[in-house]
Protein backbone atom coordinates (compact mmCIF):
# COMPACT_ATOMS: atom_id res chain seq x y z
CA UNK A 1 0.00 0.00 0.00
CA UNK A 2 2.30 2.67 -1.49
CA UNK A 3 3.15 5.05 -4.06
CA UNK A 4 4.38 2.69 -6.28
CA UNK A 5 2.90 -0.91 -6.85
CA UNK A 6 2.70 -3.61 -9.10
CA UNK A 7 -0.86 -3.59 -9.62
CA UNK A 8 -0.22 -2.76 -13.71
CA UNK A 9 -4.07 -0.81 -13.75
CA UNK A 10 -3.20 1.50 -11.16
CA UNK A 11 -0.67 3.85 -10.52
CA UNK A 12 -0.53 3.56 -6.67
CA UNK A 13 -2.89 1.96 -3.86
CA UNK A 14 -4.33 3.60 -0.85
CA UNK A 15 -5.50 1.90 2.36
CA UNK A 16 -7.58 3.88 4.29
CA UNK A 17 -8.14 0.81 6.30
CA UNK A 18 -7.36 -2.88 6.84
CA UNK A 19 -9.94 -5.92 7.03
CA UNK A 20 -12.36 -7.55 5.47
CA UNK A 21 -14.76 -10.90 5.39
CA UNK A 22 -15.23 -13.31 2.27
CA UNK A 23 -18.22 -12.66 0.64
CA UNK A 24 -18.23 -15.08 -2.69
CA UNK A 25 -15.84 -17.47 -4.44
CA UNK A 26 -13.67 -15.03 -5.87
CA UNK A 27 -12.53 -14.71 -2.08
CA UNK A 28 -11.37 -18.23 -1.84
CA UNK A 29 -7.49 -17.71 -2.07
CA UNK A 30 -7.47 -13.81 -1.09
CA UNK A 31 -3.90 -12.36 -0.83
CA UNK A 32 -4.89 -9.50 1.08
CA UNK A 33 -5.94 -12.08 3.71
CA UNK A 34 -3.01 -13.97 3.09
CA UNK A 35 -1.20 -10.77 4.07
CA UNK A 36 -3.01 -9.88 6.67
CA UNK A 37 -2.27 -13.54 8.15
CA UNK A 38 1.64 -12.96 7.06
CA UNK A 39 2.18 -9.00 8.91
CA UNK A 40 -1.00 -9.09 11.80
CA UNK A 41 -0.72 -5.53 11.38
CA UNK A 42 -1.13 -3.84 14.87
CA UNK A 43 -0.72 -7.00 16.49
CA UNK A 44 -3.48 -9.18 15.54
CA UNK A 45 -5.59 -9.77 11.86
CA UNK A 46 -8.78 -8.26 11.27
CA UNK A 47 -10.26 -10.59 8.43
CA UNK A 48 -13.81 -12.28 8.90
CA UNK A 49 -17.33 -11.29 10.40
CA UNK A 50 -17.01 -10.05 13.58
CA UNK A 51 -12.98 -8.95 13.33
CA UNK A 52 -12.36 -5.33 13.83
CA UNK A 53 -11.07 -3.09 11.18
CA UNK A 54 -7.93 -1.11 11.47
CA UNK A 55 -7.47 2.32 10.42
CA UNK A 56 -4.25 3.45 8.81
CA UNK A 57 -2.14 6.25 10.37
CA UNK A 58 -3.07 9.80 9.99
CA UNK A 59 0.51 10.30 8.35
CA UNK A 60 -0.55 7.92 5.64
CA UNK A 61 -3.59 9.60 5.15
CA UNK A 62 -1.60 13.04 3.94
CA UNK A 63 0.30 10.51 0.98
CA UNK A 64 -3.02 11.80 -1.29
CA UNK A 65 -2.89 15.27 -0.47
CA UNK A 66 1.17 14.93 -1.60
CA UNK A 67 0.04 13.15 -4.33
CA UNK A 68 -2.52 15.53 -5.91
CA UNK A 69 -0.21 18.39 -5.58
CA UNK A 70 2.04 16.99 -7.48
CA UNK A 71 -0.56 15.73 -10.24
CA UNK A 72 -1.36 19.45 -9.97
CA UNK A 73 1.94 20.46 -10.38
CA UNK A 74 2.80 18.00 -13.14
CA UNK A 75 -0.05 17.71 -15.24
CA UNK A 76 -0.04 14.25 -14.85
CA UNK A 77 -2.32 12.06 -13.95
CA UNK A 78 -2.30 9.55 -10.93
CA UNK A 79 -4.45 6.50 -10.69
CA UNK A 80 -4.68 5.37 -7.25
CA UNK A 81 -6.82 2.20 -6.37
CA UNK A 82 -8.46 2.61 -3.06
CA UNK A 83 -8.76 -0.30 -0.78
CA UNK A 84 -6.63 -3.17 -1.92
CA UNK A 85 -6.42 -4.59 1.03
CA UNK A 86 -10.13 -4.07 2.49
CA UNK A 87 -13.29 -2.78 0.46
CA UNK A 88 -14.74 0.85 0.84
CA UNK A 89 -18.70 -0.54 0.92
CA UNK A 90 -17.81 -3.08 4.03
CA UNK A 91 -21.11 -3.14 6.37
CA UNK A 92 -18.22 -3.68 9.11
CA UNK A 93 -16.35 -0.59 8.78
CA UNK A 94 -16.87 2.26 10.48
CA UNK A 95 -19.46 4.94 8.38
CA UNK A 96 -16.98 8.24 10.23
CA UNK A 97 -14.06 6.28 8.35
CA UNK A 98 -15.50 6.33 5.36
CA UNK A 99 -17.31 9.95 5.83
CA UNK A 100 -13.63 10.60 6.32
CA UNK A 101 -12.33 8.47 2.89
CA UNK A 102 -15.07 10.59 0.65
CA UNK A 103 -14.11 13.47 2.44
CA UNK A 104 -10.14 13.45 1.40
CA UNK A 105 -11.34 12.03 -2.25
CA UNK A 106 -13.07 15.54 -2.98
CA UNK A 107 -9.87 16.98 -1.31
CA UNK A 108 -7.79 15.88 -4.22
CA UNK A 109 -9.41 16.33 -7.66
CA UNK A 110 -6.50 16.06 -9.59
CA UNK A 111 -6.08 11.93 -8.68
CA UNK A 112 -8.19 9.54 -10.33
CA UNK A 113 -9.49 6.98 -7.73
CA UNK A 114 -10.83 3.86 -8.36
CA UNK A 115 -12.49 2.23 -6.15
CA UNK A 116 -13.51 -1.94 -6.45
CA UNK A 117 -15.84 -4.15 -4.52
CA UNK A 118 -17.27 -7.10 -4.09
CA UNK A 119 -20.66 -5.38 -2.67
CA UNK A 120 -22.19 -3.32 -5.17
CA UNK A 121 -25.25 -3.75 -3.69
CA UNK A 122 -24.05 -1.25 -0.29
CA UNK A 123 -22.47 1.18 -2.69
CA UNK A 124 -25.64 3.38 -3.33
CA UNK A 125 -26.63 3.92 0.07
CA UNK A 126 -23.11 3.99 1.67
CA UNK A 127 -22.08 6.85 -1.10
CA UNK A 128 -22.01 10.42 0.73
CA UNK A 129 -25.03 12.39 0.24
CA UNK A 130 -23.29 15.51 -2.18
CA UNK A 131 -22.22 12.49 -4.34
CA UNK A 132 -23.15 14.49 -7.57
CA UNK A 133 -21.47 17.57 -6.08
CA UNK A 134 -16.94 17.13 -6.02
CA UNK A 135 -16.82 13.57 -6.59
CA UNK A 136 -16.36 13.20 -10.49
CA UNK A 137 -12.84 11.62 -10.43
CA UNK A 138 -14.03 8.82 -9.02
CA UNK A 139 -13.95 5.26 -10.91
CA UNK A 140 -16.55 2.62 -9.53
CA UNK A 141 -15.90 -0.59 -10.16
CA UNK A 142 -17.29 -4.27 -9.39
CA UNK A 143 -15.49 -7.78 -9.20
CA UNK A 144 -17.47 -10.25 -11.04
CA UNK A 145 -15.57 -13.82 -11.16
CA UNK A 146 -18.93 -15.37 -12.62
CA UNK A 147 -22.04 -15.44 -14.76
CA UNK A 148 -23.96 -15.94 -11.29
CA UNK A 149 -22.54 -12.28 -9.98
CA UNK A 150 -22.88 -11.00 -13.50
CA UNK A 151 -26.35 -11.63 -13.30
CA UNK A 152 -26.75 -10.53 -9.59
CA UNK A 153 -24.42 -7.15 -10.06
CA UNK A 154 -24.34 -5.52 -13.29
CA UNK A 155 -27.31 -3.58 -13.23
CA UNK A 156 -26.50 -2.83 -9.73
CA UNK A 157 -23.16 -1.06 -11.12
CA UNK A 158 -24.92 0.69 -14.14
CA UNK A 159 -27.15 1.99 -11.60
CA UNK A 160 -24.83 4.05 -10.12
CA UNK A 161 -23.63 7.16 -10.64
CA UNK A 162 -20.06 7.46 -11.74
CA UNK A 163 -17.79 9.30 -14.40
CA UNK A 164 -16.81 5.66 -15.42
CA UNK A 165 -17.60 2.48 -14.23
CA UNK A 166 -15.88 -0.71 -14.55
CA UNK A 167 -15.83 -4.60 -14.14
CA UNK A 168 -12.77 -6.45 -12.47
CA UNK A 169 -13.65 -10.26 -13.98
CA UNK A 170 -10.77 -10.95 -11.56
CA UNK A 171 -10.53 -14.29 -10.71
CA UNK A 172 -12.02 -15.21 -13.74
CA UNK A 173 -13.71 -18.54 -12.90
CA UNK A 174 -16.13 -19.38 -15.65
CA UNK A 175 -17.39 -17.86 -18.70
CA UNK A 176 -19.01 -14.34 -19.32
CA UNK A 177 -21.27 -12.75 -20.88
CA UNK A 178 -21.05 -9.10 -20.27
CA UNK A 179 -22.64 -7.36 -23.76
CA UNK A 180 -25.67 -5.84 -22.00
CA UNK A 181 -23.91 -3.61 -20.12
CA UNK A 182 -20.82 -2.61 -22.83
CA UNK A 183 -23.27 -1.53 -25.04
CA UNK A 184 -25.26 1.86 -24.41
CA UNK A 185 -29.14 1.39 -24.45
CA UNK A 186 -30.53 4.18 -23.08
CA UNK A 187 -34.09 2.62 -22.79
CA UNK A 188 -32.97 0.84 -20.23
CA UNK A 189 -34.78 0.84 -17.15
CA UNK A 190 -31.33 0.43 -15.37
CA UNK A 191 -29.62 2.94 -17.01
CA UNK A 192 -28.64 5.98 -14.86
CA UNK A 193 -28.70 9.03 -16.53
CA UNK A 194 -32.01 10.25 -14.45
CA UNK A 195 -30.30 9.62 -11.46
CA UNK A 196 -27.64 12.32 -12.00
CA UNK A 197 -26.04 14.92 -13.79
CA UNK A 198 -22.55 13.33 -14.59
CA UNK A 199 -21.80 13.13 -17.74
CA UNK A 200 -20.94 10.08 -19.84
CA UNK A 201 -22.14 6.70 -21.13
CA UNK A 202 -24.31 4.76 -19.63
CA UNK A 203 -22.43 1.90 -19.81
CA UNK A 204 -19.33 -0.03 -18.45
CA UNK A 205 -16.52 1.71 -19.49
CA UNK A 206 -13.70 -0.29 -18.68
CA UNK A 207 -13.20 -4.35 -18.22
CA UNK A 208 -9.93 -6.09 -16.62
CA UNK A 209 -9.79 -9.58 -16.93
CA UNK A 210 -6.86 -11.86 -14.82
CA UNK A 211 -6.26 -15.17 -13.75
CA UNK A 212 -6.20 -16.40 -10.52
CA UNK A 213 -2.44 -15.88 -8.97
CA UNK A 214 -0.71 -18.06 -6.09
CA UNK A 215 -0.75 -21.50 -4.06
CA UNK A 216 -3.81 -23.65 -5.18
CA UNK A 217 -5.11 -21.06 -8.03
CA UNK A 218 -7.84 -22.47 -10.39
CA UNK A 219 -7.27 -22.47 -13.71
CA UNK A 220 -8.41 -19.33 -16.39
CA UNK A 221 -9.53 -20.83 -19.61
CA UNK A 222 -8.61 -19.11 -22.79
CA UNK A 223 -12.23 -19.41 -24.22
CA UNK A 224 -13.51 -16.89 -21.62
CA UNK A 225 -10.22 -14.86 -21.94
CA UNK A 226 -11.12 -14.30 -25.92
CA UNK A 227 -14.86 -13.80 -25.27
CA UNK A 228 -14.28 -11.06 -22.87
CA UNK A 229 -12.20 -9.29 -25.33
CA UNK A 230 -14.24 -9.99 -27.96
CA UNK A 231 -17.37 -8.75 -26.84
CA UNK A 232 -15.17 -5.27 -25.36
CA UNK A 233 -13.82 -4.80 -28.82
CA UNK A 234 -17.71 -5.07 -30.48
CA UNK A 235 -18.35 -2.08 -28.18
CA UNK A 236 -15.45 -0.24 -28.18
CA UNK A 237 -14.88 -0.95 -24.44
CA UNK A 238 -11.34 -0.74 -22.95
CA UNK A 239 -9.87 -4.16 -22.11
CA UNK A 240 -7.14 -4.76 -19.25
CA UNK A 241 -5.91 -8.20 -19.26
CA UNK A 242 -3.58 -8.61 -16.39
CA UNK A 243 -2.59 -12.05 -15.77
CA UNK A 244 -2.53 -15.90 -16.30
CA UNK A 245 -3.24 -18.18 -13.99
CA UNK A 246 -0.22 -20.26 -14.79
CA UNK A 247 1.36 -22.67 -14.99
CA UNK A 248 3.40 -20.45 -13.07
CA UNK A 249 2.02 -17.31 -11.12
CA UNK A 250 2.15 -14.46 -13.05
CA UNK A 251 3.07 -16.36 -16.48
CA UNK A 252 1.90 -14.95 -19.41
CA UNK A 253 3.01 -17.70 -21.93
CA UNK A 254 -0.69 -19.52 -23.01
CA UNK A 255 -2.24 -15.86 -23.57
CA UNK A 256 -2.23 -15.18 -27.29
CA UNK A 257 -0.67 -11.78 -28.38
CA UNK A 258 -3.40 -10.51 -29.89
CA UNK A 259 -5.22 -11.01 -26.59
CA UNK A 260 -2.44 -9.70 -24.25
CA UNK A 261 -3.74 -6.23 -24.37
CA UNK A 262 -3.74 -2.90 -21.94
CA UNK A 263 -5.74 -0.32 -22.74
CA UNK A 264 -7.28 1.80 -20.45
CA UNK A 265 -10.06 4.18 -20.56
CA UNK A 266 -9.58 7.85 -22.38
CA UNK A 267 -8.70 10.42 -19.67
Amino acid sequence: MAEATAIGWTDSTFNPWIGCTRVGPGCDHCYAEALDRRHKWGGRTHWGSGKRRMRTSPTYWKQPILWDSIAERTHRQRRVFCASLADVFDNEVDPDWRRDLFALIARTPNLTWQILTKRIGNAEKMLPPNWGVGYQNVWIGATMVNQEEVDRDLAKLIGLPAMLRFVSYEPALGPVELSPGLEIEPDRNWTWRAKTKFGGDSRIGWVIVGGESGPGRRQLDMKWLSSVVEQCRAATVPVFVKQDSGPRSGDQGRIPKALWVHEFPPT
